[in-house]
């Protein structure tokens, strides 16, 4: 299999860890804030699925056909990333939380989900920066 392309994973991280920062440098409650911090979320959700995306490509030696690994489901692809050495079950469980937490998006864009999605950010990117690695290099 030839090498996996991340750089718009790569470009992902990048645009949250600086709206990351951004929000960290802006007061609480004022549009700057409340921009970043829909950046981040946003930033959040494309990463998210992205280093899903990504990860399944490079699981795809691990199984018989494409067919099987686009039948995964995001949580199973995780899972199977453990099983073939790629993540480890910490790494795993934090994944699935970050699922959890972007699966709420579907039902709260309000700011609690905006707030718990920061709360979340530091090792996200932590995480995804691994699983970017791990997919660029194994």
């Amino acid at each position: 299999m030839g090498e996996i392309n991340t750089e718009f994973l790569t470009k992902c991280i990048d645009t949250l860890e600086r709206s990351y920062q951004c929000l960290k440098n802006s007061e609480n409650g004022s549009i700057d804030y409340e921009m970043y911090r829909n950046s981040l979320v946003k930033s959040f959700e494309i990463t998210l699925e992205q280093s899903g995306k990504l990860l399944k490509k490079k699981i795809l030696p691990f199984f018989a056909s494409k067919k099987a690994v686009d039948q995964l489901t995001f949580k199973d692809l995780f899972r199977n990333a453990h099983k073939h050495g790629l993540l480890d079950e910490n790494e795993v469980i934090r994944w699935l939380a970050y699922r959890d937490n972007r699966n709420d998006t579907a039902h709260d864009y309000g700011q609690e989900f905006a707030d718990r999605t920061v709360l979340l950010i530091a090792d996200f990117i932590t995480d995804s920066k691994r699983i970017r690695d791990t997919i660029a290099n194994g």
